[in-house]
């Protein structure tokens, strides 16, 4: 049996790779100037948001949720909605909806066990994981405040 792995076990990728330069540019100055964050955070930012995204373009099983800086970076992605559309078509091969949980729809687990359920994914993706970015998950009860991906959410 042979198996091929794109990169050495053990070695995370950066998200970054997710993203071209000049968009990752983009999306890090408009975290910037929206939420008055430093530039290399908002870098570190734009760039884990793309991974979460990436894992959720394949998750089929349980909601995955944003951390409160994610949400930022999801939120800001969604302005630029060509850029948005163009990279979920690439990443997804389909539109990667922004699904704010209601609270009448009932829970998936803890905040803890979401977030802890989206680190998992995101490094069994093969990404690496900017942990103090995630200290918490987004309060996604309201749709001003957070957010999750559902799996279903867009497909048919």
């Amino acid at each position: 049996m042979t198996v091929t792995v794109e990169r050495p076990l053990g070695t995370a990728a950066d998200p970054r790779s997710l993203l071209n330069a000049d968009l990752l540019g983009r999306l890090a100055a408009r975290i910037v100037k929206d939420h008055d964050i430093a530039l290399p955070l908002a870098e570190r930012i734009a760039a884990q948001t793309a991974a979460f995204l990436a894992v959720c373009a394949n998750n089929t099983s349980q909601p995955l949720t944003p951390s409160k800086a994610i949400d930022i970076g999801w939120h800001t992605f969604i302005l630029h909605t060509r850029d948005y559309a163009d990279f979920c078509q690439h990443v997804a091969g389909h539109f990667i909806h922004h699904v704010p949980t209601d609270p009448e729809e009932g829970e998936h687990g803890t905040a803890a066990a979401a977030r802890q359920r989206t680190l998992d994914a995101i490094a069994t993706a093969g990404y690496a994981v900017d942990t103090d970015l995630w200290p918490e998950a987004a309060d996604c009860s309201q749709c001003h405040a957070g957010c999750s991906d559902s799996p279903n959410s867009g497909k048919k």
